[in-house]
């Protein structure tokens, strides 16, 4: 699956069938579930977890909880466009269950 895909996949009423976790959430997010995303990224405990979590609560419009995420996630707060960073971290996700990181 492609970024695209997963955008377009959202004029469905449910995620793609074996979706990860981490992407559902993103799916719920951008499907306007913001609570719904947030327990499924509040429910795994990774990195990746924690990125999703960092980006949803600066959706949410707060920026402290989110820096606190984005350090827990090893990063430094994003300021990129919301949308944008929606993308890079599904872009992500997706590579690293297609398979491997180079």
């Amino acid at each position: 699956m492609t970024v695209d895909q997963l955008r377009a996949s959202l004029s469905q009423s449910a995620p793609p069938p074996g979706l990860a976790p981490l992407l559902e959430a993103l799916w719920w997010e951008a499907k306007g579930n913001w609570h719904r995303a947030h327990e499924i990224a509040q429910a795994i405990d990774s990195r990746d977890a924690a990125r999703v979590h960092a980006y949803l609560h600066r959706r949410e419009g707060d920026a402290g909880n989110a820096a606190y995420w984005y350090r827990r996630a090893g990063l430094p707060p994003s300021h990129k466009p919301l949308d944008e960073e929606w993308r890079e971290i599904a872009a992500t996700l997706l590579r690293s269950e297609s398979g491997p990181r180079s």
